[in-house]
């Protein structure tokens, strides 16, 4: 216990403002799925499903920042600034890119793309109503994201923590004013404000965008962080460094692409199992995500801080950072766990949806709960130390292959050919943690994960 002298004060110093950019991320999400709840199940599977298109380009940029961050936190070891802006060059020019891409097929091709993952009708009318509009935010967002992990890597968590704390207060206005409408009388002027409903979310959602966007760049300019350089120091990159950066960050970019795929055909699985099933899910996922923010926060530190140690030069304390985070992070995991079951007692006093979809929310979340150990465990090895360590063939090896290989087959069985409630399909699709977590746990005992990527 006393190997690691400041080992808790270090790091919830870099946790708590993760955790709580992530709690109020979570929020905004929340928020969308609650306030939209209120008008019933066919809106809520639509904004579920919406979402599942930004879900897949959050994960393909979160691959591409965080493959950057591998260099960035270990740049910070070295001191190298002109390291941390040439890398940020890069995630910046392929995060806008790939941006570009999903806000088009958002605009222009709404319905196909909600047309993947249900067939009811109405679902895919206001899923596309939606998508049309939410996907004006995609670039805005991409570089809001880019600069925010690159100022997590050099320990600057309190700027992305603040802009996104506006960015909620934004949205929980607009979701207020513009899904419900209003009537009021303002200084004796009578204000009508329409309900949108779907419309609504999506515009209040691209709203707060642009003030998280201009938040997060403006003042880390004004403050001359470390990460902000100009636009010929973004694209000083030399062609060495940019075949380095793919060597290293392209398996993280693969291993969230596949992993997100895998969680878009998760979804897929349970909109084509009924309209009822993906809304339990959505539920579940959206609930258990006021407590993963947690770990989700611990992880990426856990990242900042070995990364930190490997390019200071020290490896064996890195080593013994990435040993005390193997059994923290799970034994946090129990208590935290713990709060999914009075949470989803509070089900049917925050969902307008039928008493089944309620049930079958409740019976997920409380498998969830006895699985949080092993998860905290895979989200710590994979995000924190696999990647702080440039290992990042093995992390996503172990975080795609039992998910395509092992779950979803067994998601798809349970589903479509032996017909199963939603949450005996949800246990199929929850097994993958089980194998992650052994291989996970040898590869952290033969200290191969460690590899200096900044020599």
């Amino acid at each position: 216990m006393n190997a690691l002298p400041g080992f808790y004060g270090t790091l919830f110093t870099i946790a708590v403002p993760i955790i709580l950019q992530n709690l109020l991320q979570t929020f905004v999400n929340m928020l969308d799925t609650i306030m939209v709840g209120q008008l019933g199940s066919a809106q809520i599977a639509a904004v579920g499903l919406g979402n599942q298109v930004f879900f897949m380009l959050n994960m393909i940029l979160f691959g591409i920042s965080s493959g950057g961050s591998i260099f960035v936190a270990q740049f910070w070891g070295k001191k190298d600034i002109s390291g941390i802006r040439r890398t940020l060059g890069i995630t910046l020019s392929l995060s806008l890119a790939v941006s570009v891409v999903f806000a088009v097929g958002a605009l222009f091709f709404p319905r196909e793309l909600i047309g993947l993952y249900s067939q009811d009708p109405r679902v895919i009318e206001l899923g596309a109503e939606y998508l049309r509009l939410v996907g004006i935010s995609y670039p805005l967002m991409a570089v809001s994201f880019a600069f925010q992990l690159a100022f997590r890597a050099t320990e600057h968590v309190k700027l992305p923590m603040v802009s996104t704390a506006v960015s909620f207060g934004v949205n929980a206005l607009g979701n207020w004013l513009l899904i419900f409408g209003m009537h009021a009388d303002v200084f004796g002027l009578h204000l009508v404000i329409p309900a949108y409903g779907v419309k609504g979310a999506a515009v209040a959602t691209v709203i707060s965008r642009i003030i998280e966007l201009v938040i997060t760049v403006g003042w880390s300019y004004h403050k001359k962080f470390e990460a902000c350089g100009s636009i010929a120091e973004f694209l000083s990159f030399d062609r060495g460094f940019l075949a380095r950066f793919i060597r290293i960050a392209l398996p993280v970019i693969i291993n969230e692409t596949l992993w997100g795929f895998g969680i878009t055909a998760q979804n897929s699985i349970y909109a084509h199992a009924g309209t009822d099933a993906i809304a339990a899910f959505n539920i579940t996922g959206t609930i258990s995500q006021l407590t993963w923010v947690f770990f989700i926060g611990v992880g990426n530190s856990a990242g900042i801080i070995i990364g930190k140690r490997i390019g200071e030069g020290s490896e064996d304390l890195a080593h013994k950072y990435a040993a005390r985070f193997a059994w923290f992070m799970p034994l946090m995991a129990v208590g935290l766990g713990a709060l999914l079951y009075p949470l989803s007692l509070l089900l049917p006093h925050m969902f307008n949806v039928e008493p089944e979809i309620i049930r079958q929310a409740q019976y997920m979340l409380r498998i969830l709960m006895c699985l949080y150990p092993v998860n905290a465990f895979n989200m710590c090895f994979i995000v924190g130390i696999c990647r702080a360590g440039g290992d990042t063939v093995y992390a996503a090896f172990n975080d795609i292959f039992w998910m395509w290989v092992v779950a979803i087959p067994l998601g798809c069985a349970a589903a479509f050919i032996w017909h199963w409630e939603p949450y005996k399909i949800y246990i199929c699709l929850q097994v993958e943690q089980l194998l992650k977590t052994t291989a996970g746990i040898l590869r952290v005992k033969s200290g191969k994960w460690l590899h200096n990527v900044t020599r």
